[in-house]
């Protein structure tokens, strides 16, 4: 019995001594890489040294090719992954920066090409779903996935397809659509955290009757959040926008994940010049 006590003893000792992060690191096995913090998550490029290859259109089905981002590294176990659609009359490579940035942060990231440029946004929320398969099943990154861990997102009719492919599979860890645009305005059957990222001076998409509706519609319960981007156009997406980085890689860290270490960033949430508005649902953490 003193021996047991003395072990358990020391075995407390051991995560007092060891700080917060190796409690962390019990609570949640899928956090990958070094705490958090303003600026790994602002700089160009995260704590991941990453590569890419192309997909052909003529390899895959259900969507039209595209290019996977990710971590180099095999040390770390395997990663969750996000699938990301362009818009409409758009090819990837309008947001490409968004691919290596994410994968930086310990994420496999699938950018696609869609099957014709005019799709609308259910059928891009189709052809997410197709790449995340393909990315989980047949890829050649296919074991360095967790496929229990997968998220969507997309800008534009892209954006409104990432709602589309949340709608359809709610075992989806996270969605994050950018300046979404979808007929629909009611999601009360969302239950995936979703993150939507609007542009206060947004023409295309206003904000008034795509982003903010889409937002109130979402139940509480599945954890939601909505940024708008002081003055920006509906095309913010397809520039380096630090905002929008840093946001997208926090909620997909939090809920892909599950690395608290992240909450940090979305409770109170981010403020400033840039910010015109933020809400969200906040989860415990």
């Amino acid at each position: 019995m003193a021996a047991r006590l003395g072990l358990a003893a020391a075995l407390v000792a051991g995560a007092v001594l060891a700080g917060p992060s190796a409690v962390a690191q019990a609570a949640s096995p899928y956090e990958r890489g070094p705490a958090p913090t303003t600026a790994i998550l602002e700089a160009s490029r995260g704590p991941f040294a990453t590569a890419s290859q192309s997909v052909s259109s003529l390899s895959v089905t259900g969507f039209g090719g595209g290019v996977i981002y990710y971590p180099t590294s095999t040390s770390e176990g395997t990663f969750g992954a996000v699938a990301i659609s362009p818009g409409y009359t758009a090819s990837w490579s309008s947001i490409s920066w968004l691919g290596p940035r994410i994968a930086s942060h310990g994420f496999v990231v699938i950018g696609i090409e869609t099957n014709s440029r005019l799709d609308q946004p259910d059928s891009r929320g189709r052809q997410l779903l197709a790449a995340l398969d393909y990315l989980t099943e047949r890829s050649s990154v296919r074991t360095r996935i967790d496929s229990s861990r997968l998220a969507v997102a997309g800008h534009s009719m892209g954006g409104g397809g990432s709602l589309e492919a949340a709608s359809s599979r709610p075992s989806l860890q996270a969605a994050v659509p950018l300046a979404p645009w979808n007929l629909d305005k009611s999601w009360s059957e969302l239950r995936v955290p979703t993150l939507i990222i609007g542009g206060e001076s947004d023409t295309v998409a206003p904000v008034a009757s795509h982003s903010v509706p889409f937002y109130t519609s979402i139940p509480a319960s599945a954890e939601k959040a909505y940024l708008e981007l002081n003055g920006a156009s509906h095309f913010f997406p397809q520039t380096t926008n630090t905002p929008t980085a840093r946001q997208m890689v926090a909620w997909l860290k939090r809920f892909v994940d599950d690395d608290t270490r992240y909450e940090q960033f979305l409770c109170p949430g981010p403020s400033g010049s840039q910010i015109e508005e933020y809400r969200n649902t906040c989860p415990s953490a």
